[in-house]
């Protein structure tokens, strides 16, 4: 009798699994059957670039579109599960090409959410085209602030941060270290002048000193001869000889020079900036709050190491997938207008959650102190306060933006 009751009661078990899988696979069709496609554009354009002062960090061609890839598989790991797919419509414009036509050529084909990786210059006239009235365009690669600024648009948001918020970031930490005498180095570039008025707006602001301003202007004759670092050493040393200072900040974006300072001051000093101890929204040594499984996963798909754009063209897709999961929708209008409400939020390894200023568009996110094998710190830091978030203490708060998107 106990032999036939574990029969049946095999039977039954086996019936019910049989069950359960065909009911699983008469409903897995309907899923793809009703899956609805979030169409992301992608529009970037290779720039000239300055080589490196150094061979060994190369400019990687495929910097950016590398992160949205990456945000595309991690979408679709979501859209699995609600009956959503993510494409990605990509334009990689010749240096030679036309921005604009390709610009609207996505707009054309219904694409009204736009990831770019574009200069300041070429952002602004896409973003001001007619056709870009009704898409949200993502700006990955512009850290300027007057994009923020007198030059904002109401259909651009940035996930870079602006360089006056890389100025706050490393203001802050000096501060808080109790090093605020700085001497400030200044390149030739456009980049460099701004990143210099955004270090003096941020030393008034949390009260540190800029001791003194120099522009560099010595140019090697032989940086790579046999004695060339003799040189290089001997300049720098007079170039900060009699200056007391507790900090040498270097604003040299193009990386001419920057790493030139380090080790070869007349005084024992840290240099920081664009070289040294560097602010960036994200660093290679990054490691805190899951990063480096975010790490690991580009690393191995891009076989490189993640770059900041790279990273912002990443959150960009991902913010997209976000909203769409939130509000369920794969309309642009629904996620665009969730992308900028007060309930969104974006988990972007940095140990907050991020989200979009209203009054221009910039992602408030913390911003890493590192160099190339330690992350030091992370701003906004502790003590520097803010009635709504400790993040608007980073770059133009709201009472002071010159936006006015209406």
């Amino acid at each position: 009798m106990r032999a036939i009751r574990w029969r049946q009661m095999t039977n039954r078990r086996n019936i019910m699994l049989m069950l359960a899988a065909l009911t699983f696979l008469a409903a897995a069709p309907a899923v793809d059957a009703y899956a609805q496609t979030v169409q992301i554009g992608w529009l970037s354009q290779p720039i000239k670039r300055t080589l490196p002062l150094s061979y060994l960090d190369q400019p990687p061609e495929d910097e950016g579109i590398q992160g949205a890839h990456l945000a595309i598989t991690d979408n679709a790991t979501t859209g699995h599960f609600t009956g959503q797919s993510f494409e990605l419509a990509e334009r990689v414009i010749p240096e030679d090409g036309d921005v604009a036509a390709a610009f609207r050529d996505l707009a054309a084909k219904g694409t009204r959410l736009v990831v770019t990786d574009l200069p300041a210059p070429d952002l602004l006239s896409v973003a001001s085209l007619p056709e870009a009235a009704s898409v949200t365009i993502f700006d990955t690669a512009a850290p300027d602030d007057r994009l923020r600024g007198e030059d904002c648009r109401a259909n651009l948001l940035h996930l870079l941060p602006s360089r006056a918020m890389l100025a706050d970031a490393l203001v802050q930490y000096l501060v808080a270290k109790r090093w605020p005498d700085i001497l400030l180095v200044i390149g030739h570039s456009e980049g460099d002048s701004e990143l210099a008025g955004d270090i003096r707006h941020a030393a008034q602001k949390f009260q540190a000193h800029i001791v003194k301003e120099k522009p560099w202007t010595f140019v090697p004759g032989a940086r790579r001869t046999d004695t060339g670092h003799f040189a290089i050493q001997a300049e720098v040393a007079r170039f900060t000889q009699g200056i007391s200072y507790d900090v040498l900040i270097v604003a040299d974006e193009e990386d001419e020079f920057g790493d030139e300072l380090l080790y070869r001051t007349f005084d024992p000093r840290p240099v920081a900036g664009t070289q040294g101890l560097v602010p960036s929204s994200w660093a290679r040594p990054h490691e805190q709050w899951g990063a480096t499984q975010l790490q690991d996963r580009f690393l191995h798909q891009a076989k490189r190491w993640m770059t900041d754009r790279d990273y912002a063209a990443w959150m960009a897709v991902r913010a997209i997938g976000e909203a769409a999961t939130r509000t369920k929708s794969t309309d642009p209008a629904a996620i665009s207008t969730f992308l900028r409400g007060d309930r969104f939020e974006l988990a972007a390894y940095k140990g907050a959650r991020l989200s979009f200023r209203s009054w221009d568009g910039q992602l408030r996110q913390p911003v890493l102190l590192a160099d190339a094998h330690s992350l030091v710190s992370v701003s906004p830091q502790p003590g520097f306060l803010h009635q709504f978030s400790e993040l608007d203490t980073l770059g133009i708060d709201k009472p002071e933006t010159k936006c006015r998107m209406g």
